[in-house]
């Protein structure tokens, strides 16, 4: 299995990252039909300004970049301390992604194994996550870890 380690993002990574963030995201909502195309990526800046509200240094998050063996960055995530929906010692994933060129070599794996440690470090006793479902690679990945579903979320087009 790779190794990755994580350490906290530096000023640049942060800003480079909430611009792809705030992409990414506004076209995974729009293509699951929960947002219309138009103005997806302002509303996803939006969302993201208003659960980073001090950048950076916003209190209680973990905002932090993945490093391999060499030291070089495969990767990023976003982990809160708090639950959005107030869960007790539950930690919560909002993003968590490999560079696009390091795909493919266990870097995944490595980079959630590092995320959870530095989560219970910080006192998390369980860490959970949302993913879409058409996210297939994740959601193996996930079940893969011992991530189990306590939620589910379904839809059928009428």
């Amino acid at each position: 299995m790779a190794t990755v380690t994580v350490r906290p993002m530096t000023r640049t990574e942060f800003h480079e990252w909430q611009l792809v963030l705030a992409e990414e995201y506004a076209v995974e909502q729009v293509e699951a039909g929960r947002w219309a195309a138009e103005g997806a990526v302002e509303r996803a800046r939006e969302e993201n300004a208003q659960a980073l509200p001090d950048g950076l240094r916003t209190k209680r998050m973990l905002l932090l970049t993945g490093l391999d063996a060499a030291g070089e960055p495969v990767g990023r995530a976003w982990v809160s301390l708090d639950h959005p929906r107030g869960a007790p010692d539950i930690a919560f994933l909002y993003d968590i992604e490999v560079i696009e060129a390091r795909r493919g070599a266990g870097l995944g794996r490595a980079l959630l194994a590092a995320v959870e440690a530095a989560a219970r470090d910080a006192g998390a006793r369980a860490l959970e996550l949302n993913v879409f479902g058409s996210n297939r690679p994740a959601v193996m990945l996930y079940a893969s870890a011992g991530y189990e579903v306590v939620t589910q979320q379904m839809r059928k087009p009428l």
